[in-house]
């Protein structure tokens, strides 16, 4: 698999999450936390800002922010 890090030639966002579901055998696929936790990042094509974040809630924070202020919100505000 390829590196979907976003970076300057290619601008954009990039979620990554590990399934909570394992298994049929694995004795913890019962628990509802994941074995790794959430990560993301961003590179805004259009200021060229970066941000990366890990864990659910900043992860959250950090989509909102793209979505919000960055990506395709330069192109609605001419930004």
């Amino acid at each position: 698999m390829s590196d979907l890090t976003p970076d300057d030639k290619v601008p954009g966002l990039h979620v990554s999450a590990p399934p909570v579901y394992r298994r049929h055998d694995d004795p913890a696929r019962w628990s509802t936390t994941p074995s790794e936790r959430p990560s993301g990042s961003y590179t805004c094509g259009g200021c060229g800002k970066s941000d990366t974040a890990s864990g659910a809630g900043n992860v959250r924070a950090l989509v909102d922010d793209y979505t919000a202020n960055h990506g395709t919100a330069h192109k609605r505000t001419g930004r």
